[in-house]
């Protein structure tokens, strides 16, 4: 709470000083002959350009310093400068914190090239200056489920900063796909034709009809959540130009999904490929299809907010999501083992539709822009404490947490990950020549798994081999 507390006696000696400022210039006013009682011209209600703020000698550190125990908080060398509260009670542990032992297990997330880019790209030290007035902007934002982690984190901390930001010209509110009554499938199509003003975009429902978004989530192929994290970034490039070729909207953040190591809830342990077999198992898209019929049970789409009633019947005997997703949904209540899970570290893309966009003025533009990359920031903070919560959460409410054994772990790589998922991938988007292969995979995902893929004059038509 330092942090914040040092924020905020900081903006009142500002306040307290243009103040001043004002008083000083009202006696220059009056003594050049200019009435300082005038009503001024009305301010432009667009701006041709974003404006940033006049550059100060404050540096990174400084601005570290001042906003260190809380949220906002960013790393400039000093992990403990990032411990403290998160941005809401069930974002951080148990006690609302984020603690230093789980940002240093996540030293790797600080210390890369993209976190390093997040600050210059909120313009932290140079915010853009606010010129626009009198017209207000209504965005509502479709996200997964209300009840998710990160679109708590949207509410908690990226609309007070947003409405602060352009003293409340952009009104912004968050509602998701169950309330709206809208299927995660069709978000692509719904932000383009502008039916959607602004939508969370997971690649793993749109892979239907986009398959080539489906590259972020090949489960199976991550050892880790550091793996994942890097293909993730390496490839944020390429996934923006996909979503605009096909929608036209505009990417200005994206999500970051912690705690989300796929885990699947049961009734019985799964212990063994034996355990798998014939398991009627929620899929939430073709790859993790893929990779559950590769342990020999039985994919079923189910949505997500439907799982509960068809795990509660019997219709399912396992459903799989990240252990924070799941607990926000009570699956506890409706089975009794927690299993695995998949290393990920998943994220989803915020688009605005392009209309909508455009109607904003040039500096509400850029404040969005900034403002996006501050959530960013916020999220990996909160990141280190997510997975360890979601699971600690789920075993307090009776869960027992089965990991995965050497045996499982193993077939899930070699048999189903190589075997299932990318082979069924590569064939959905067109095969081992399809630009997505040949210049995403190949050159991005693939050197940091270790794998590539090769045409080859087999039944198949290529191969996945291990790389130098």
């Amino acid at each position: 709470m330092t942090g914040i507390k040092v924020t905020r006696e900081r903006k009142m000696r500002k306040i307290g000083l243009m103040s001043l400022i004002l008083v000083l210039l009202s006696v220059v006013l009056v003594a050049c002959g200019s009435d300082p009682t005038a009503v001024p011209k009305t301010a432009p209600t667009t701006a041709t350009e974003p404006t940033a703020m006049p550059s100060s000698s404050q540096t990174l550190e400084d601005y570290a310093a001042a906003h260190a125990g809380g949220p906002g908080a960013i790393y400039v060398g000093d992990l403990s400068q990032l411990v403290g509260l998160a941005p809401a009670n069930d974002l951080g542990g148990f006690d609302g914190e984020v603690p230093l032992d789980a940002l240093q297990e996540h030293s790797w997330i600080y210390e890369s090239e993209y976190y390093q880019s997040l600050p210059g790209t909120a313009r932290l030290l140079n915010p853009t200056e606010l010129v626009s007035s009198g017209e207000s902007f209504e965005i509502q934002h479709a996200c997964i489920n209300r009840t998710l982690l990160w679109c708590k984190l949207m509410e908690a901390y990226l609309i007070p900063n947003i409405t602060e930001r352009t003293n409340g010209q952009i009104k912004f509110s968050v509602s998701s796909f169950p309330e709206l009554g809208l299927a995660g499938t069709d978000t692509m199509s719904l932000v383009r034709d502008g039916t959607l003003g602004a939508v969370e975009i997971y690649g793993g429902y749109v892979g239907g009809e986009y398959p080539a978004v489906e590259v972020q989530y090949l489960w199976g192929l991550w050892p880790s959540h550091e793996v994942h994290y890097n293909v993730q970034t390496a490839i944020f490039p390429d996934i923006k130009q996909i979503i605009d070729d096909a929608t036209g909207a505009t990417v200005w953040s994206h999500n970051w999904i912690p705690g989300d190591d796929q885990m699947f809830f049961s009734g019985k342990a799964l212990r063994t490929l034996e355990d798998f077999k014939g398991l009627k198992t929620r899929s939430h898209s073709a790859a993790l299809s893929d990779w559950i019929e590769g342990m020999g049970a039985d994919a079923q789409f189910v949505a997500f907010a439907e799982v509960y009633s068809a795990l509660e019947r019997g219709i399912l005997d396992a459903g799989v999501t990240g252990a924070s997703p799941g607990f926000a949904q009570r699956w506890y209540e409706v089975t009794d083992y927690m299993n695995g899970g998949l290393y990920s570290f998943n994220s989803t893309t915020n688009v605005i539709n392009k209309t909508v966009w455009e109607k904003l003025p040039a500096d509400l533009q850029a404040i969005m822009i900034e403002e996006g990359a501050k959530l960013e920031l916020e999220a990996l903070r909160i990141a280190a404490i997510q997975n360890r919560m979601g699971i600690a959460r789920n075993v307090k409410a009776g869960l027992e947490h089965v990991q995965f054994s050497d045996e499982l772990n193993e077939h899930s790589f070699n048999v189903a990950a190589k075997q299932f998922v990318v082979p069924a991938w590569v064939k959905r988007v067109g095969g081992p020549e399809h630009a997505t292969v040949t210049e995403i995979f190949n050159k991005k995902v693939g050197p940091v798994v270790g794998l590539e893929i090769v045409p080859d004059d087999s039944e198949q038509g290529f191969a996945i081999q291990k790389t130098n």
